[in-house]
């Protein structure tokens, strides 16, 4: 397969971003907005096109998992922690 383009990577690089923020847990969240953000750092500073390939591959497959494991955290989020929004209670639950 060919070397990914510049746009294939950038929408890539979207749905990871967007799949990362729709984790209802805090900690969760932030990390995986911080992974995924350092991940496509590294693919954008890569010269070598069959590294930047595998390296695509790779991000596409942690994607599916992404996703997957973002929709198991929507049913089973936990309770709210206090740094996530302190004008409501901290015991209210994030799937309400």
């Amino acid at each position: 397969m060919a070397t990914p383009s510049r746009q294939m990577i950038l929408n890539l690089y979207s749905s990871t971003l967007r799949t990362a923020k729709s984790f209802s847990s805090y900690n969760f969240r932030n990390y995986f907005v911080r992974r995924t953000r350092d991940v496509f750092r590294s693919i954008q500073a890569e010269k070598d096109a069959s590294r930047v390939q595998s390296m695509y591959t790779e991000a596409v497959q942690d994607l599916a998992v992404l996703r997957r494991s973002a929709i198991v955290n929507q049913l089973y989020g936990g309770w709210r922690l206090a740094v996530e929004d302190p004008s409501k209670p901290v015991l209210e639950r994030s799937d309400n």
